[in-house]
């Protein structure tokens, strides 16, 4: 929590003013979540002061609020494009993405003044993604035709590539230098946390090595069967075992095995 507030510090994310007339207070409240790794082992505590968006009205405390977010399909290229490559991909993570995005709109309480966004706004994220778009082009990034949350930078025959996922970012490229460069660059620019080698994100276990990039969803599979009380059942071939014994059906219908 001390560690949230003094990042508002930094990054002046208000102002402490009389309640202008007429204003409509927005609450706040604390949220606390644990960030688990691809072992589902505890690798950061989080503690969010998150704005009671829902109290926001259109029209009146917003305007705009879409933000583009990687596709998981997006992910799924990148992975392939880096292993055809020979790169390996980094992920680092935004420590307060959306009080670092400015906001157009005045939203008071009675006593604070946002000058930027906030977790639980409605416009957050949108203000959040215009941050890093601007920060990105005007360090060399070019954005990507079809998928705006991919940039590509050149520069002396090296290729770097950034794929961002809200306040996730994965990337990698041709030159470990360049690569390093970006990383001290972003660090510069936000709050980071460096996670090392790409290994877990969006449920995807991912293993970088030099016989390729393999990709498994072993923990999301024990998750969802740990939901459903499922842990303890009994695995089974899928699709069907080839020697499995079945009963003719004397009664049926001669089919066509090319059709299945």
């Amino acid at each position: 929590m001390h560690e949230e507030l003094e990042n508002f510090e930094r990054n002046h994310v208000w102002d402490l003013v009389k309640p202008p007339p007429n204003c409509r207070p927005i609450g706040a409240k604390w949220v606390f979540k644990n960030k688990q790794g691809e072992d589902g082992m505890v690798v950061r505590n989080k503690a969010r002061l998150v704005a009671q968006g829902f109290c926001q009205k259109d029209g009146i405390d917003y305007e705009e609020t879409f933000a583009p977010v990687a596709r998981l399909e997006a992910i799924r290229i990148l992975l392939a494009f880096a292993a055809s490559k020979g790169f390996k991909l980094q992920q680092m993570d935004i420590k307060s993405a959306f009080p670092n995005g400015f906001i157009e709109e005045e939203i008071s309480d009675r006593v604070y003044k946002l000058r930027k966004a906030l977790y639980g706004l409605k416009q957050a994220p949108r203000a959040w993604y215009a941050r890093l778009k601007s920060f990105l082009l005007k360090s060399g990034f070019v954005m990507g035709s079809v998928d705006k949350t991919l940039f590509l930078l050149s520069r002396g025959g090296d290729t770097l590539i950034v794929q961002i996922y809200v306040d996730d970012i994965i990337f990698g490229g041709s030159s470990h230098a360049l690569v390093s460069s970006f990383a001290e660059q972003m660090s510069r620019e936000f709050e980071m946390s460096f996670m090392g080698e790409l290994q877990f994100f969006l449920g995807l276990q991912i293993k970088q090595g030099l016989e390729g990039t393999f990709v498994h969803q072993a923990k999301y599979t024990r998750d969802i069967l740990k939901k459903f009380n499922m842990g303890d059942s009994k695995p089974m071939t899928t699709p069907m075992s080839t020697n499995t014994a079945l009963d003719a059906d004397e009664d049926g219908e001669a089919v066509d095995q090319k059709e299945f």
